[in-house]
């Protein structure tokens, strides 16, 4: 095996593809202006559980354990959290439904793959999309977390490269997935396993409220990883273990990129 093969198996699928990736993105774009309201209302929800838990709830619960150990206000603890989620909803439910249309019934990737473009290039082309559609909701949030008082640290701007890293690890992830689907039914696994992920990632609640079996799955869930290194940032809590954090961000958007390409390859050119 040569070392250019080697390195071609080895290296993340968007680290390796090429600018043909950036047509499929501006597809995407121009496509999104017909239907732009449905775009914009991803960035309400979000925001109406940060006034109706953070806010509302934070008013009886005051302050709460945060990262550290450090006692932190209840809706400056949730707002991170609401942040993280916002970025995993957004994505895989961009990198499910909207993939799975578009490779079972519009075709679309059928048309794209009779060009020049390679499998890898639509993986890194829908997930730059993904992140482009989760980057605006981030930034739109963190202007509402900094109007609130919420970021108590310059640590907070990194909360927005870190929301794009959770998109791009949960839209891997979901295009992968996607592509094993059969019918809209099984879209339904989709809410099975982003509604657990929202509740028990340490979203709401600092993790050793949890009985510790629980704690453990809980640290399990990638959603928590995320939502810890928003939390860590945003409060300015800064401490070796969100390296770790992102790290195992980086992995799953690493095996999920591969995946989507491959899952992609094997469906519409083999």
């Amino acid at each position: 095996m040569t070392g250019r093969t080697l390195v071609a198996r080895v290296v993340p699928v968007p680290a390796r593809t090429s600018r043909r990736a950036v047509r499929l993105l501006e597809r995407n774009l121009l496509v999104a202006k017909t239907f732009w309201p449905v775009i914009l209302s991803g960035f309400f929800e979000p925001v109406f559980y940060l006034f109706a838990i953070g806010v509302g709830i934070g008013r009886l619960a005051g302050d709460v354990t945060g990262p550290g150990g450090v006692a932190v206000p209840y809706e400056a603890f949730v707002a991170p959290a609401m942040l993280a989620s916002s970025a995993m909803n957004g994505a895989i439910f961009e990198s499910t439904i909207n993939i799975f249309f578009k490779l079972k019934y519009g075709k679309i990737y059928d048309a794209i793959l009779s060009t020049p473009m390679q499998p890898g290039d639509v993986a890194a082309g829908e997930i730059g999309w993904s992140l482009v559609r989760g980057g605006i909701y981030a930034v739109a949030f963190l202007v509402v977390m900094v109007a609130m008082g919420l970021i108590g640290s310059w640590w907070g701007l990194l909360a927005l490269p870190a929301a794009l890293l959770i998109g791009y690890a949960f839209s891997a992830v979901g295009m992968a997935a996607s592509s094993y689907m059969r019918s809209w039914q099984d879209l339904d696994m989709v809410t099975l396993v982003t509604l657990p992920l929202f509740l028990f990632s340490a979203t709401f609640y600092p993790l050793d409220i949890y009985p510790p079996a629980i704690q453990v799955l809980t640290q399990l869930s990638p959603l928590y990883h995320g939502v810890e290194l928003i939390r860590g940032l945003t409060l300015g809590i800064i401490r070796p273990v969100l390296l770790a954090h992102a790290g195992v961000l980086v992995a799953m958007g690493a095996i999920g990129s591969v995946a989507a390409a491959r899952r992609i390859e094997k469906l519409l050119l083999n």
